[in-house]
């Protein structure tokens, strides 16, 4: 019997990937190893199950992978270093997963001399630059397939058909018209009605966070502790940073904190409606970032604005494993050695506000800050170092008011105008004329 080459997939139990391990079977000739990654995800179906529909579907073997130690102490960790938000927005909770699960597709496929590995993501969307960016740093030498680009069907219904033809599970009820992903770091929801940025989402699409309005009627009051950068602390009991994560989801979400409605900017060029919930992940970095207002020196703090912003681009580009973000991770290490305190949030009807920090390692020095007569400033050295500090600006201004160049306020005040509002470029005769 001829042996075949063995590609790794992937697997979530879905429809997609379920057709994945049949059209590989079939159109390339493979057999399919299925991964199936846990890292905090809701399941329509339990673990076993899961596995269970991918032998049926014909792979050879199938692993359930529990990611979630790894993913929350060795991915979620560096982002909240980083406070990685995209656009300013974004915790990244999809772009965050991608690479621990190919970690391990890569293992997998070393175990067993794999030639390929394979995904399940469409062509217009991010996640497939993310698997094969990952995929590729990892193990340049693997080739990588991406089925749901390839294949001859395009609509779910056509899809289905396909399925039923070729002995592939097909979904008795009625899918959700939404498509979500989800992980311990907050859910990603898109499609249907939410395809048009001028619709409310609908209150069904929430799962992890209350309405505000339904939210308790007396703010909820939690401290949670740091030690260098690390979340381990709420209201003094150490958790592991699984927990802490899923804990503040629940205390965040029973609160109504943690939905996002964005448009986004998606790597592949186009602008996406989306929306989030991710309660656990925003508290954290809000926190976070308060304790190192505290901790951090001013000029370390201001540069580490500007590479939070290059760390969670590159992330949420697929380069988890690029040269750049890991320089930009040693960066960010370093900066985290004295972030250790404690921060007290509260939350209220939607909101989360930082009300308390404090640190062994604590910058402010309230004998500087204070306007008390404790005030131990020196407000003589002032004068000194607003000479200095302007020189360069105050030489520049005196050589070009010398040399008669002026400025735009000299021309408003010596010619005023009356605010008046520029006519059409086309007037409306020109538009008849035209049309």
């Amino acid at each position: 019997m001829e042996k075949k080459d063995i590609v790794v997939l992937a697997y979530s139990g879905g429809l997609d990937t379920s057709c994945c391990i049949k059209w590989l079977q079939e159109e390339l000739n493979l057999d399919v190893v299925a991964v199936v990654g846990e890292v905090g995800q809701e399941h329509d179906e339990d673990l076993d199950e899961i596995r269970a529909k991918a032998l049926r579907a014909g792979a050879i073997d199938c692993y359930v992978v529990d990611m979630r130690e790894d993913y929350a102490d060795n991915f979620l960790t560096k982002a909240i270093f980083a406070n990685a938000l995209y656009e300013n927005k974004y915790p990244l909770l999809s772009a965050l997963s991608r690479p621990v699960i190919c970690k391990y597709l890569v293992e997998v496929a070393h175990r067993y001399n794999a030639k390929y590995v394979a995904h399940g993501c469409t062509g217009k969307g991010n996640d497939q630059v993310r698997f094969e960016n990952s995929i590729a740093m990892l193990d340049p030498s693997l080739t990588i397939l991406a089925p749901v680009r390839d294949w001859e069907f395009n609509t779910r219904p056509q899809e289905m058909e396909w399925a039923a033809a070729h002995g592939v599970e097909v979904p008795t009820t009625q899918g959700s018209p939404y498509s979500v992903d989800d992980n311990m770091f907050g859910r990603a929801i898109e499609c249907g009605v939410l395809e048009d940025p001028w619709t409310e989402p609908p209150s069904d699409i929430y799962k992890i966070t209350v309405d505000p309005q339904e939210a308790p009627d007396k703010p909820t009051y939690v401290e949670i502790g740091f030690s260098a950068g690390v979340p381990v602390k709420l209201d003094g009991e150490e958790l592991s940073m699984v927990q802490m994560v899923e804990k503040m989801n629940v205390i965040a979400g029973g609160n109504g904190y943690g939905r996002l409605d964005m448009v986004e900017n998606r790597l592949v060029g186009l602008k996406s409606r989306e929306i989030y919930e991710c309660p656990g992940a925003l508290v954290l970095i809000e926190a976070h970032k308060a304790l190192e207002d505290l901790c951090l020196e001013r000029e370390v703090l201001h540069n580490k604005l500007e590479l939070e912003q290059k760390w969670a681009t590159q992330v949420y580009y697929g380069m988890w494993y690029s040269p750049l973000k890991e320089a930009i991770d040693a960066f960010m290490a370093s900066t985290q050695l004295c972030v250790t305190g404690t921060v007290r949030v509260k939350f209220y009807k939607g909101s989360c506000t930082v009300v308390g920090r404090k640190s062994i390692y604590s910058l402010y020095n309230e004998a500087l800050a204070t306007y008390g007569q404790d005030d131990s400033f020196n407000h003589q050295a002032a004068s000194g170092f607003i000479e200095l500090n302007g020189l360069s600006a105050r030489n520049w201004s005196a050589n070009r008011r010398w040399a008669g160049a002026h400025t735009d306020i000299d021309d408003a005040f010596a010619n005023p105008q009356p605010l008046s509002l520029k006519p059409s470029v086309l007037e409306d005769s020109t538009i008849e004329t035209l049309g």
